[in-house]
């Protein structure tokens, strides 16, 4: 790749968000999308878009992967993605970070902390209109989604890149 490519590459950002649902993952992916011209891609949008839900663990999976494969195409274009996954896990964080460092590129991790009565309220709300209200989340999920989820700590923040100001 000649400079000017090298130049255009470098300002190409993956901005991951992380958290549980009801967080403001995507309320975030979309306001930062539109701050840095960069393409979203939400996998839930897919997956009712699709016929499917989030419910379908097993079309989550392809969806995340293809939508992953055309993120990494994306940046490789040098335009920025937010990538609107949840990433309760570190070994996925440190896996997408990892690859797009690869590709030469920042890689932003935005991590959204709600208490747990917060993230209840939202998703009662969002369970109340469409298309949640025909599969909406429990109370049981979340608990049990809060007792898995990997919240990033001060360490594997400072690993990332800090977001432009």
């Amino acid at each position: 790749m000649d400079r000017l490519g090298w130049l255009f590459m470098e300002g190409a950002r993956l901005i991951l968000t992380c958290g549980l649902p009801g967080a403001g993952k995507t309320t975030l992916a979309k306001e930062l999308a539109s701050e840095r011209g960069a393409v979203r891609l939400t996998k839930d949008q897919w997956q009712w878009a699709l016929g499917s839900s989030p419910w379908d663990r097993d079309v989550g999976e392809k969806i995340e992967q293809e939508l992953w494969r055309l993120a990494q195409e994306i940046l490789r274009l040098g335009v920025s993605v937010v990538l609107d996954f949840g990433l309760w896990a570190r070994s996925e964080r440190d896996e997408l970070r990892e690859a797009a460092r690869e590709l030469g590129v920042g890689v932003e991790l935005h991590y959204l902390d709600v208490p747990a009565g917060e993230f209840w309220r939202r998703i009662e709300r969002r369970n109340s209109a469409p298309p949640w209200e025909s599969e909406p989340i429990s109370r049981a999920d979340l608990d049990e989604w809060q007792s898995v989820f990997q919240a990033p700590d001060a360490t594997e923040m400072a690993l990332f890149d800090a977001a432009p100001h």
